[in-house]
């Protein structure tokens, strides 16, 4: 079967990268991750490392400041983050819950997760990305590519979500961000 998978995947051309879908380029580090240690994120306003719902941070600054912690590995202090934004059925916030929590290991949970943020919005490219990686991970490709198949039938033709997921089918490396 993953033969199968990976002949499909790679009888396609490889897409240009980001129109529209993010970036294959990863989160520059700022002092959220170069200063902050724990659960804490930078706040420029205070010049100083505060815990996120302390922070002047928009949802905007939050969930860029989720973004590097968990491409730094830092899962734990992602969903620290994640706690602080305010709307928690927002379809971004809950990929990244379950992104987090596939990484630390937490599949059901994050399969929960990536199922909320579809729900919520259909068209959520990175959250079906993101759940194809952990199909994966897991040796599901054909789920993985049913995925992957359901991003570009979205017009996700090109953008980071499916040349990600594309990649992760052809050698099964998932990404950290």
């Amino acid at each position: 079967m993953r033969f199968l998978v990976l002949a499909a995947a790679l009888t396609l051309p490889l897409p240009a990268l980001s129109a529209g879908g993010g970036t294959m380029t990863p989160p520059t580090p700022s002092e959220t991750t170069k200063t902050c240690k724990g659960k804490q994120v930078w706040d420029e306003a205070k010049g100083r490392c505060v815990p996120p719902k302390e922070s002047s941070l928009n949802e905007d600054g939050l969930y860029d400041a989720v973004r590097e912690l968990a491409y730094a590995g830092r899962n734990e202090d992602a969903q620290a983050v994640l706690s602080a934004m305010a709307d928690q059925a927002d379809a971004r916030v809950l990929t990244y819950w379950g992104f987090t929590h596939r990484k630390l290991g937490n599949r059901a949970l994050s399969q929960a997760y990536y199922d909320q943020a579809i729900a919520a919005d259909p068209d959520n490219l990175l959250a079906r990305s993101y759940m194809g990686q952990g199909f994966v991970e897991e040796g599901q490709f054909g789920l993985a590519l049913a995925e992957w198949k359901e991003i570009r039938a979205r017009g996700g033709v090109g953008t980071w979500p499916e040349t990600s997921l594309r990649l992760a089918l052809e050698t099964g490396a998932t990404t950290s961000y």
